[in-house]
C-alpha cells in the first residue's frame, strides 16, 4: 500500500519534555507519545538544552536546515551534525544535549520502539536512483524537490511533492525505484 501524507496533515504536539514542540509526520497505528512502536517527526531547536528521554527506543536524528548541532550522549560520545542530512543515530535513553553551533535548526527525528522494529535511515543529498529494499514500512521525504517513485514495467509512476510524505507498507516491493534529491528514505524492519 502506497500512503502520501501531505503538510497540512502532519499533526503539532508539545515535546515529551515540555520544552517545544514538534511536527508528527506519522505514527504507528493507535501510537501515543508516551507508547508507540516507531514515529516521525520534525522539531526546530532553537536553544541549547537536554533531549526527551525516550529509554527503550533507538533514535535516529537528521538535519534538515541550520548551521549544525552538536549531540553529546551520556557526557560522553559526541555527534556532530554540521552539513545538511547528517545523521545521529543514539539509545533514545541517553541523556542527551543539544549545543547549537550557530543559530536554530531543524531536524526530522525517527524514533522505534528498540524491542519492536529496526530503523535504518539513509540520505542522498544529491539526485540519485534509489533501488527500495524490501521492509516492513518505508518512508520518503524530499526537503526541496519532487521525487518520483516508479517501478520497472511502469505500472507504478508516482511523484512525491516536495515536504510531502509517502509511506509504503508491505512486506515486499516489487522492483521499485525512487529518483530525488536532498532525499531521506527510512526503512523499518518488525523484529520477529
Amino acid at each position: 500500500m502506497i500512503t502520501i501524507i501531505p503538510p497540512e496533515q502532519f499533526k503539532k504536539t508539545a515535546w515529551k519534555n515540555g520544552k517545544g514542540e514538534t511536527t508528527e509526520l506519522a505514527i504507528s497505528e493507535g501510537g501515543t507519545l508516551d507508547s508507540f512502536d516507531w514515529r516521525l517527526s520534525m522539531a526546530k531547536v532553537v536553544e541549547n538544552g537536554a533531549f526527551s528521554y525516550f529509554t527503550g527506543y533507538c533514535r535516529n536524528l537528521i538535519l534538515i536546515e541550520g548551521n549544525g548541532i552538536s549531540l553529546q550522549h551520556d557526557q560522553s560520545r559526541i555527534d556532530q551534525l554540521g552539513d545538511l542530512l547528517d545523521i545521529a543515530t543514539f539509545d533514545g535513553g541517553c541523556t542527551t544535549v543539544a549545543t547549537l553551533t550557530s543559530g536554530p535548526i531543524v531536524d526530522i527525528n525517527v524514533i522505534s520502539n528498540a524491542n519492536k522494529y529496526h530503523a535504518a535511515v539513509k540520505t542522498f543529498p544529491d539526485k540519485q536512483d534509489v533501488p527500495l529494499r524490501a521492509c516492513t514500512h518505508c518512508f520518503i521525504y524530499c526537503l526541496d524537490a519532487d521525487a518520483r517513485l516508479f517501478s520497472a514495467d511502469n505500472s507504478i509512476d508516482i511523484m512525491l511533492k516536495t515536504q510531502h510524505l509517502m509511506r509504503l507498507s508491505q512486506t515486499n516491493f516489487e522492483p521499485l525505484r525512487v529518483i530525488g534529491k536532498n532525499m531521506i528514505v527510512v526503512y523499518l524492519d518488525e523484529i520477529t
